[in-house]
Formats: C-alpha cells, structure tokens, sequence
C-alpha cells in the first residue's frame, strides 16, 4: 500500500483512508453489521490504514463499529473522529457545540467508543460560530497534552478559521468534500493549507456515488438517503451534469480503469498531501476504489478532466441551504 503523510505532524496513513459514515447513516438504513464488520477488516488486510467516523455518524454507532473491527488491530490503523454537533435526548442533530467543556465530553465518550486510549486524529466537524476557533484548539491541545488526542483537524472550514486555529495549535488535516464536480476548496483553501504544511483529506471523492457512472437521470434515493435532500442529485441535475461522467468514462477507457478509479486517480494526482477518503459497503467496490492506486494519469489526462470539469459547469448545490450554512465557509 502507497502511504502519503498529513501535515507537519508526520501522521502516515495510507494513500486512500476509508469513509465510513455510510456503513451506519446517510445512504438509508444502516447496512448488517457482520457485512460492515467483515468490510473493515478486509480494508486493514489491504493496506488501509486511516478510517474515518464522527460522534454523529448514527449516532455512536458508527464508532461502536470500528471499536469492535478495528480493537485487534489498532496498532496498525489511524482511527479520526469528529466532534462539534449538538443532539437531543433521541439522537437528533440539533446544532453545532464546540465548547471546550463539550469538546471534552465527545473525546472521553469517543474513547470509549472505539475502545482505544488514544484518538490520532481528532476533528472539528463544523466551525460553530459562537465558539471561538482560538478556544476550540486550545481544547484539542489540551487533550493532546495529556495523551487523549494525537493530532488536530477540522472539517469543512474556511481559510480564515484554519489560520486562526493553527496559531494556537497545530492543523494537521483538514477534510473537505472535494472531487471533479467539487472544486470550490482550489480557490482560497489549498493554498493556505500548502502555505501552513497542513494535508488535504477530500470526503465524498466520488460524488457520492455519481462520478462512479452508477447513475443517471432516472436514479430514485430511498428513506433516510441524504442524496434526496440534495440539489445536485435532482433529476435535471443528474442529466446536466452526465457530461461530466462521461468524459471520465472516456478518459478510464483508455487506462482500462472505471469512472470512479479515474476520479479518484486525478485527486491522488493533485499532491502528495492529499488523501481521499472514499466510502463503501461492498467488498467489490472497496477493491476497485484501492485499484485506483494503479492508475496513472498524465498531464494530458489532467488536463483535459480539469478542463471539462470547468466547462460542463455543475448543476446543483452540493447541500441544502440549511446544511450549506453549517460549513464554516
């Protein structure tokens, strides 16, 4: 397994990481949990070694899971976690809190979760705007003082927050969602994050699930599917923006690699600190996502994804505008 190494911290974890919210939430019901336990191991028997979950992923569930999976093996893998949401008594996401008390509350529980002494990294999920980044770091730092929390990160901030939290504690990962049809990070926070030594770790590399060529204008999203929320999976949406899988189809044709291995080959292709974190439920599909580690891309390649990508112009906000505003862009 190709290895790549977060921020200045020297973290190393494998070229690809897993994703692995949908196993618990977000996609409909949460799949079998002997399915999701075996998956998880068949991820640390080829090579990979970051996994990704969050408090809210169920909620606790998710980490529950990797707890259980990831406890016989956990000298091998790199297990990040978020915190940062707010629940109510029946686990309903009901805001942000990143108070430093609450950043507390979720490390200890987190712990306990994923039965592990040690969290290696340890992200904010949303910037909460009655928080200050400042005390949100100092928390985290705290907490890696005392040997509870390896590294710092923080998910879906803005350039701004991310300068503001490093001057008080180290940013060793920032995770964004970022593929061909998600590029808004290139303007204003790849470059702060090249600036401050701090590594890229995209979420949702394959559009969930549209840049795999898996689906069209007729695509229907069950109860529970976070994509029938979602502008950009829209009808008209999907159908405008097929021109985009269609050329990455054309680009794989020539590689004998799929749709979603040629996404995934051009955001491994954007640095050497960038790590995508590609999610599944299938052993099949987990196979062909790593297969992307193959695929080699030339400039040509590069340019003419990158190309396309600004021509077709996608169709559709990538959330809600009740979710967009919880980003902390």
């Amino acid at each position: 397994m190709q290895t790549r190494t977060l921020g200045s911290t020297g973290l190393e974890v494998s070229a690809l990481g897993l994703g692995c919210m949908g196993l618990s939430s977000g996609y409909g019901p949460a799949a079998d949990r002997s399915t999701s336990l075996a998956l998880l191991r068949t991820a640390v028997d080829s090579g990979v070694t970051l996994f990704d979950t969050a408090e809210a992923y169920g909620p606790h569930a998710n980490e529950e899971l990797l707890g259980e999976a990831l406890a016989p093996v956990r000298d091998q893998v790199v297990i990040a976690t978020k915190f940062g949401f707010a629940f109510d008594e029946h686990g309903k996401q009901v805001g942000v809190d990143s108070r430093p008390e609450h950043v507390r509350e979720v490390a200890e529980a987190s712990l306990r979760r994923l039965r592990t002494d040690v969290i290696d990294l340890f992200y904010q999920h949303r910037v909460d705007p009655a928080v200050p980044v400042e005390d949100v770091a100092g928390a985290v730092g705290e907490l890696v003082a005392e040997g509870k929390v390896r590294c710092f990160g923080m998910s879906e901030a803005g350039a701004g927050s991310i300068r503001r939290a490093h001057a008080v504690h180290p940013v060793t990962a920032v995770q964004s969602e970022h593929s061909l049809w998600t590029r808004h990070q290139e303007a204003e926070v790849l470059p702060v994050l090249r600036e401050l030594g701090i590594g890229f770790v995209p979420f949702s590399p394959l559009g969930r699930g549209f840049l795999t060529g898996a689906l069209d204008a007729s695509a229907t999203f069950g109860e529970g599917d976070i994509r029938a929320g979602i502008p950009r999976f829209g009808r008209e949406a999907l159908e405008a923006n097929q021109a985009l899988v269609d050329l990455v189809r054309q680009v794989g044709s020539r590689h004998g690699a799929t749709p979603g291995q040629v996404a995934l080959a051009w955001l491994l292709a954007q640095g050497p600190d960038v790590v995508p974190i590609p999610g599944t439920r299938r052993a099949d599909r987990l196979a062909e996502n790593l297969g992307a580690l193959d695929v080699r891309l030339d400039a040509d390649d590069l340019r003419e994804l990158g190309e396309a990508a600004d021509r077709v112009g996608v169709v559709g906000a990538r959330y809600s505008e009740a979710a967009e505003r919880m980003t902390g862009l």
